[in-house]
């Protein structure tokens, strides 16, 4: 008697443990996020810089702790680069709107002589949540500030019935823009100017170091200082100076391979994104439904097995339904982890699917009768390999 006690005592606990599993398990919670606009801010009319400093963007890299570890990442290292390049353009693009700088353009590194540069590395990037570690520096090698930016977004940022088309991650874009705003305003006019002189010089000393080598130099801190100017009647400078502005057209024509990338990278990036955001917010309910089934599953089997072997006919029927419950939770559970894998087999699938949006270009510039092939980091070497060797034949010239 008094086992059939203690059986019916384990039931009383085990049966509700069971049912209340089934009920966590179906019950979906849907994330609800902030969806305020920060607003970019924008070129004021007391922003008075007589000259506007040049700024570069570099294509983001991945973290290396997020390259490294494949579990934190849902996309393949080739997809990883063209998601850094759409990112990077993404913030030119932005910066381009605050109407406070010169040119604003998307480079494949620093062999490209600009005023600012701006690096930045991928943190976390998986539709729902994306984290920037952006590094501000200039061509005086002087770093400017580092600093994380970050933003999570919730499913409504994905409707598609909105009026007006906005990146979901718009806001981490604007903020960037807004604190390089911020800090471009506190540099005085003097430092504004010796920045585009030392870019200058430094372009010079590239194409003609015997030239112009000894105008700049690097401290014990590895920034660079002006120690003499050139003439500015300097037939060399005025050859090179027309070579820059040759190569500012090409660093045009490079920022319209990036948009153009962007263009066509655009809808498969965004349907990623979309697409991750909704397998991770179905992977993280899985996981819940599954670990609450399968305990659940368990403590009723456990419950089921001790009731059978009661000698009491109403304890022995109520541990077999115990039984059969729990083994039916235990099924589920194992069954949502296979729905699970279906998932991640799915974010497999949109890397190569926004891998295949990476292609090798080939750009003929007819004006100068050169032909670049290759990536676009080649099409700006042999670029610059074919501007030493006008200025070469030039200078022989004369």
């Amino acid at each position: 008697m008094q086992n059939v006690t203690n059986i019916k005592k384990l039931l009383v606990f085990y049966i509700p443990v069971v049912f209340t599993a089934l009920a966590i398990s179906s019950c979906g919670v849907q994330k609800v996020t902030s969806t305020v606009e920060i607003p970019l801010m924008k070129k004021t009319a007391s922003f008075k810089k007589l000259h506007l400093l040049d700024l570069a963007v570099i294509p983001f890299k991945s973290s290396e702790n997020k390259s490294q570890n494949n579990n934190n990442s849902p996309i393949s290292s080739t997809a990883q680069n063209a998601e850094g390049l759409f990112l990077a353009n993404q913030l030119t693009s932005t910066i381009q709107g605050t109407s406070a700088w010169g040119a604003v353009r998307s480079i494949p590194d620093r062999k490209t002589i600009v005023d600012v540069y701006i690096e930045g590395k991928i943190i976390n990037s998986d539709g729902e949540k994306l984290t920037l570690e952006i590094s501000v520096s200039d061509v005086a090698n002087r770093s400017w500030y580092t600093k994380t930016y970050t933003q999570t977004v919730g499913y409504y940022a994905y409707k598609k019935d909105m009026e007006i088309y906005r990146d979901p991650f718009q806001n981490l874009f604007n903020n960037i823009a807004n604190d390089l705003l911020e800090y471009n305003q506190k540099l005085s006019s003097g430092e504004i100017k010796k920045l585009s002189t030392i870019s200058d010089l430094k372009f010079a000393e590239d194409f003609s170091p015997e030239s112009f080598e000894g105008h700049i130099e690097k401290t014990v801190l590895g920034e660079l200082k002006i120690l003499r100017l050139p003439a500015k009647n300097d037939p060399i400078l005025m050859k090179i100076s027309d070579l820059r502005e040759r190569d500012y057209l090409f660093i045009d024509t490079m920022q319209g391979y990036y948009d153009n990338f962007s263009r066509r990278m655009n809808k498969p990036y965004q349907s990623w994104r979309q697409a991750t955001h909704e397998e991770i917010s179905s992977a993280r309910e899985l996981k819940r439904q599954s670990v609450a089934r399968t305990v659940g599953g368990i403590a009723a089997v456990i419950g089921g097995i001790m009731a059978s072997g009661s000698t009491s006919g109403s304890a022995q029927s109520a541990g077999a339904v115990a039984i059969g419950t729990g083994a039916l939770l235990v099924k589920s559970g194992m069954e949502k982890r296979s729905e699970l894998k279906i998932h991640e087999d799915v974010l497999a699938e949109l890397e190569q699917s926004l891998e295949s949006e990476i292609e090798p270009r080939i750009i003929e510039l007819e004006n100068d009768r050169v032909v670049l092939t290759g990536n676009v980091t080649e099409h700006y070497n042999q670029w610059k390999s074919y501007l030493k060797q006008r200025y070469e034949a030039e200078h022989s010239g004369t």
